[in-house]
């Protein structure tokens, strides 16, 4: 495994019910050691139980926090003294070209966030529109999302107070917009990560797809206006050891 790798955390939030697909586990099981993944579940119960069953991953750690997305990845972050954060859904999976794309990513030492190409794992064919669209609001409109596994140096991410546990749904796109304000870079690392898309199976392509439209919509609207007190990106903002002051403010291509 690279050693860049080390510097990295990986958080993994658990909702209540939910586990982690066996399939990530064995994604990330080339990361050594020194690599810390977290995995965080939405009770002690549930964090009991699938410590159990990743007993093999002992290296692994498993807590729990309140139920919700954006307070359990905040508690995964939260004591860390690696440079960067890695955001993952339970059910991600990685591409053969992951793990060596985020090496690279933290071998160059960007002050940026960073971000994967949304591929879908089943579903149907017109799941492809979906991960164009994903593709197109990620680079043209500079708004990618969680289950595009964000990659995010930690020193800003604490700028930033970490994910909002007031926002109810869209956590990451609040996060995003408020990482906009900050004068973080959006960079794509040119990568496929995949997720499930058994929610369009159950509930149908069309509703599914028009209900996340509609919510990014209402969302967008929301998060742009700047609801929440954002901080000030300035010569003072902290940033991970051995970095310069970044790359200036905006979206890279």
């Amino acid at each position: 495994m690279d050693k860049t790798l080390a510097n990295v955390t990986v958080v993994i939030p658990v909702g209540p019910g939910d586990q982690i697909a066996p399939e990530l586990q064995a994604d990330l099981q080339p990361l050594a050691r020194q690599t810390r993944v977290r995995v965080v579940c939405a009770s002690a119960t549930g964090a009991q139980v699938l410590r159990s069953a990743m007993a093999p991953l002992r290296h692994w750690e498993v807590v729990s926090a309140p139920p919700g997305r954006a307070t359990q990845q905040n508690a995964g972050a939260a004591g860390v003294d690696t440079d960067y954060l890695w955001f993952l859904h339970a059910d991600s999976r990685l591409a053969d070209g992951t793990l060596p794309t985020v090496a690279a990513f933290l071998a160059r030492g960007e002050y940026a966030l960073g971000y994967f190409d949304l591929r879908f794992l089943d579903g149907p064919r017109r799941m492809r529109l979906n991960e164009a669209g994903a593709w197109l609001r990620s680079r043209w409109l500079g708004l990618p999302f969680g289950d595009q596994g964000l990659v995010i140096p930690r020193f800003a991410f604490e700028a930033l107070a970490g994910f909002d546990p007031r926002v109810q749904a869209g956590e990451d796109h609040d996060l995003i917009w408020r990482t906009r304000r900050l004068g973080l870079p959006l960079v794509p690392l040119h990568a496929p990560l995949y997720t499930s898309a058994r929610r369009y199976t159950q509930q149908g392509w069309w509703r599914t797809t028009s209900q996340h439209v509609r919510a990014t919509w209402r969302q967008a609207r929301q998060f742009s206006r700047g609801s929440r007190l954002m901080p000030r990106c300035s010569p003072e903002t902290p940033r991970p050891r051995g970095q310069g002051q970044g790359h200036a403010s905006g979206q890279r291509s």
